[in-house]
Order: C-alpha cells, then sequence, then structure tokens
C-alpha cells in the first residue's frame, strides 16, 4: 500500500474522510518535521505510522466530532511542533489559525513548515499569559494538546476567547476535570463538556470543551510563575 492510500484509510479508520490533496500534505508535514528534528527537538515520535496516529489523527479526531463554523478563528497555545494546529488546517483549510509557542526555534520551524505546505497561519512567538492580555476575547476557539492540568491551562487559554467561544482541550483520561471548575469559573467559563474516546490503535482520550459564557476579569491572566505556583 502507498502511502498515500495508508493515511486516507487511516484516518477512514477514524471516520474521518480526507482527499488525496490533504493525504500528500500530511505525507510532506511528516516528511519535513522529522528531517528538520534531526536539527531541533520537535517530536520523540518520528515513525511514519506513529505520526500519521498520534499526531495527525489524534490532533483532528476531536474536531471532526464538533460543529466549527465556517472560517471560525482560533488559536492553539503552546503549539509546539504544530499539534493540533497544522493538521487541523490541514483538514479544515478555511479556519483562520494563530499558533503561539514561547521557544523561537520552533516558531522559525512552524513558519517554514507552513510556508512549504502552503499552510495559510499565523506565528507568534510569545508567551502565551503575556500574549492572553494583548489578544483578549479575540478568537472563536482556543485549544491546547498540552500536560499542565487543566486549571493551568484554564488560565492560559480562556482569555483569548471571545464570549459565545469555546476552549477545546485535547487531555488524557487521567485529567480530573472537576478540579478546573473554579478556575473556569473565575475565568468567566463553565465546562459544557467532557467525554472520553478512543484513536483506532485504542489509545484513550478525553475531550474537555469549556463554553466562554461572560467576560474573563481583567486580572487574569497572571504572570506564569502564580499560575502554576497558585492555580485557580
Amino acid at each position: 500500500m502507498d502511502r498515500n492510500t495508508y493515511v486516507i484509510e487511516q484516518f477512514k479508520s477514524a471516520d474521518i474522510t480526507i482527499n488525496e490533496e490533504q493525504a500528500d500534505k500530511y505525507i510532506r508535514l511528516c516528511d519535513y518535521m522529522v528531517e528538520y528534528n534531526k536539527n531541533v527537538n520537535l517530536t520523540a515520535i518520528t515513525e511514519f505510522e506513529d505520526v500519521v496516529m498520534k499526531h495527525f489523527i489524534d490532533s483532528v479526531l476531536p474536531f471532526s466530532c464538533l460543529d466549527i463554523d465556517e472560517g471560525s478563528s482560533f488559536i492553539d497555545v503552546g503549539t509546539g511542533a504544530g499539534f493540533p494546529s497544522l493538521p487541523l488546517l490541514i483538514y479544515r483549510p478555511d479556519l483562520k489559525g494563530t499558533l503561539c509557542d514561547s521557544l523561537n526555534k520552533r516558531c522559525v520551524y512552524l513558519e517554514k513548515v507552513c510556508a512549504e505546505l502552503g499552510i495559510k497561519a499565523e506565528v507568534i512567538h510569545a508567551r502565551s499569559e503575556e500574549l492572553g492580555r494583548k489578544k483578549r476575547e479575540c478568537f472563536d476557539f482556543s485549544t491546547a494538546r498540552a500536560v499542565a492540568a487543566m486549571p493551568i491551562l484554564m488560565e492560559y487559554c480562556l482569555p483569548f476567547v471571545k464570549v459565545g467561544g469555546s476552549f477545546v482541550a485535547l487531555k488524557s483520561v487521567n485529567e480530573e476535570v472537576d478540579d478546573a471548575q473554579n478556575a473556569a469559573a473565575l475565568l468567566g467559563g463553565k465546562i459544557e463538556k467532557a467525554s472520553d474516546y478512543s484513536l483506532p490503535n485504542g489509545d484513550a482520550r478525553r475531550l474537555v470543551i469549556t463554553k466562554k459564557i461572560k467576560q474573563t476579569p481583567t486580572k487574569y491572566p497572571r504572570n506564569s510563575g502564580n499560575i502554576s505556583k497558585k492555580p485557580l
């Protein structure tokens, strides 16, 4: 089986339909990332089959189940090597994506790979808590696929979201969602949904959606030291 067919079939196993052009972009993204990874640490996952499942499908699957309006804007907070944003933008090129990361060499990679693949996205080198004070309530949704606990992620991500929008968190099933209820309320949000699902390979995941119901108080986000040491 050629790689294009393999990618299409793997996405189909997750009930996601992609075309040949999208499959080709996923392959090119994989190849570019793995080659760049030899000089800049982007990911520990470098085998083609693992990248397709654990980066690409893992990034796209939760969004394929959501009703996201055409042309919606989003910010991927602490995007790292571009997950979930890059696979999402290949799957939904109508979306307006902003990729934020605090490490400049990752941002350089993101700009290069977007140019290489023709992915339209804004890349911003910034600490998310500082950017969150400048771009308050500018996006239809924010997202993160990060290891930080939900109360911490809430403070980084929810200030970016317009009232009526959502923070979409891609988490492990070990995440205690109830721990973030207080943080959500203080930041103007309400946890609307927490659902468990599995990738086609059996890996378990948890999707947490927080609705923005009112403006975030201007004192948030705090500086990173307070966010991590004294979670809401």
